[in-house]
């Protein structure tokens, strides 16, 4: 018999830790190769990981709800000597050993987890060579540029994840520690309060007191930290579907037979945006300190609401996409993310976000920018309204129309508002235009 390694997968180039959420096996039991073996949470996607052999569950080493650097072994299988070869062959551990675990610092309020704040290094070689220093200095867009935002050297600091690599959580519990250059006076991660800390909140008699799931607390994070980054403003346009609501009812049955994809506004609406960011292509773009990364590839992200969170799978190359390539990236995505089954490369390299309220009702919305993305579309609920329109005799006449209201949550640090107007207005124009032999 022979034991394989499993680890604590990469999930993507910039995430060097993950949270083991649920173990889908025990000790003992039974294993087939491809089988989802555990689930973990990143910022960046929860899904299942299948084993890398067949065997027998021998060891488990991290218990669920601990985060662990990634490459770091967390269980053990027991195999035929020679069937297969150690995951870690394939995937090498790196160089240094990955850091001890954090544990959690009480707060004054129940549930409250306080990241530590990195330290500063003590020692440092400086030359830029070693491995702990490459590592540290790639930490992830969004922490180098919350980074520049205040003023700070990531090379000189001491995170928790791999190698001393400066995570998210590091960055903002270093800021908040007050160690670090104060931001702007009146501001906090927690919020606006004079220039000083929210007091917690207690819980009252009868409350009931949760922790939040990884994925809450990681989203939670992502949002706060893209109200720090990017100046936030959103208009609104009011758009016609009457048209596509008519291409909708006449090709329906034939579009469902033929790709046995249900056609839903959502595709249009994308194409629509496609069309848009080709047009307006600082819409497209991310900021890197003081220079504007204009993206050639449009990749939308579909936010998709789940019973445990909120997840955003990206549709690559979705301007080379007819509406019917469209539906069927779409509804293969969404149906996958609600299975747990999307990979790591497909909730990342997002360009622009398309966000759906309108699917619960909702009229309208002010979303939050999707870093390190500059713009957030919001769709709002799609229903027939009376509108005055103007008759052949020169008369006004009152009509009824299907139509929706969007909204545009955009950077204003890159983005004025004409143009953002302007993409609104090409996008309402697209949609109330659609050729009927678009799909």
């Amino acid at each position: 018999m022979a034991r394989v390694d499993i680890i604590m997968p990469q999930m993507g180039e910039s995430i060097a830790e993950g949270t083991l959420s649920k173990w889908l096996k025990k000790v003992g039991d039974e294993v087939k190769r491809d089988e989802p073996i555990f689930e973990i949470s990143t910022d960046k996607v929860d899904a299942e990981i299948p084993a890398p052999a067949a065997g027998v569950l021998a060891e488990i080493l991290v218990k669920e709800g601990e985060t662990v650097a990634v490459q770091t072994v967390v269980a053990r299988l027991e195999t035929e000597k020679g069937a297969v070869v150690s995951a870690q062959a394939a995937s090498p551990a790196p160089s240094a050993p990955p850091p001890p675990q954090r544990e959690a610092t009480p707060a004054s309020g129940p549930a409250r987890q306080q990241p530590p704040a990195p330290a500063i290094a003590a020692s440092h070689s400086g030359n830029g060579n070693s491995f702990e220093d490459r590592v540290r200095t790639k930490s992830s867009p969004l922490v180098r540029k919350i980074a520049a935002e205040h003023g700070l050297n990531i090379s000189s600091m001491q995170g928790t994840g791999i190698a001393g690599r400066v995570t998210k959580r590091d960055i903002v519990g270093f800021i908040d520690s007050g160690v670090a250059r104060p931001a702007a006076p009146g501001v906090r991660a927690g919020g606006w309060a004079g220039g000083h800390a929210l007091p917690m909140p207690e819980p009252w008699a009868g409350d009931v007191v949760e922790p939040m799931s990884k994925m809450r607390a990681l989203i939670s994070e992502h949002m706060v930290a893209s109200r720090h980054t990017s100046a936030h403003v959103t208009s609104f346009i009011e758009i016609d579907f009457t048209r596509i609501a008519r291409i909708r009812a006449e090709k329906r049955a034939e579009f469902e037979a033929a790709t046995g994809q249900k056609l839903t506004y959502m595709p249009f609406i994308i194409k629509a945006v496609t069309l848009g960011l080709r047009a307006f292509p600082v819409m497209n773009s991310s900021v890197a300190g003081t220079n504007v990364i204009y993206r050639k590839q449009v990749n939308i992200g579909i936010a998709v609401a789940l019973d445990w969170g909120l997840i955003v799978p990206v549709i690559k190359h979705a301007d080379d996409l007819s509406v019917s390539g469209i539906t069927r990236a779409l509804n293969d995505l969404a149906a996958r993310a609600r299975a747990k089954k999307l990979s790591p490369e497909e909730v990342q390299e997002g360009t622009f976000t398309i966000t759906n309220p309108g699917v619960f009702g909702s009229l309208m919305g002010t979303p939050i920018i999707n870093q390190p993305q500059v713009a957030i579309l919001g769709v709002g609920a799609i229903e027939k309204r009376p509108k005055v329109l103007p008759g052949a005799d020169g008369e006004d006449t009152i009509a009824i129309r299907t139509c929706a209201y969007f909204s545009i949550s955009f950077d204003h640090r890159v983005i004025d508002g004409a143009v953002a107007d302007q993409f609104l207005a090409f996008v309402k124009k697209t949609i109330e235009t659609f050729p009927e032999t678009g799909l």
